[in-house]
């Protein structure tokens, strides 16, 4: 007799997208936070980046979904180079941002930008802003 939890099956497949879209296995982190130790951005974040990864390790990837770290993300892989399980964390907030951005919702909206704030941007500025943020 095989007992299929609902929540527990849709936990285990958000994990394995995760897994697949980033190349990564979150389940390998250890929990011993280096990763946000050496993040230049963890103030700026609503949960650091080993509290994401604890997140992303039971997929709760509902809670996931309105948090601001990995939109902060730098993807300065200074968390990646001193993860002491080779874990690249910079690719799984990538791959979370783009589960975001796949839904074609947008962190940011272009037509939402003043005129004034865009002439004063520099347009690489811009343009990997736009490829970060946009879908």
């Amino acid at each position: 007799m095989t007992l299929t939890i609902t929540g527990q099956t849709q936990s285990i497949q958000a994990i394995e997208k995760l897994n697949e879209l980033s190349g990564e296995s979150v389940k390998l982190c250890m929990q011993c936070a280096t990763c946000t130790g050496m993040c230049p951005m963890a103030l700026e974040m609503d949960f650091s980046p080993r509290k994401v990864m604890h997140m992303a390790q039971f997929g709760l990837m509902e809670k996931l979904a309105g948090i601001n770290t990995y939109w902060k993300c730098a993807s300065c892989h200074a968390c990646s180079v001193k993860c002491p399980r080779g874990i690249d964390i910079a690719k799984v907030m990538e791959a979370l941002r783009q589960q975001v951005l796949r839904k074609s919702h947008n962190y940011i909206e272009p037509s939402e930008i003043s005129a004034e704030t865009i002439a004063e941007m520099p347009q690489i500025a811009l343009v990997a802003g736009f490829r970060k943020f946009t879908s």
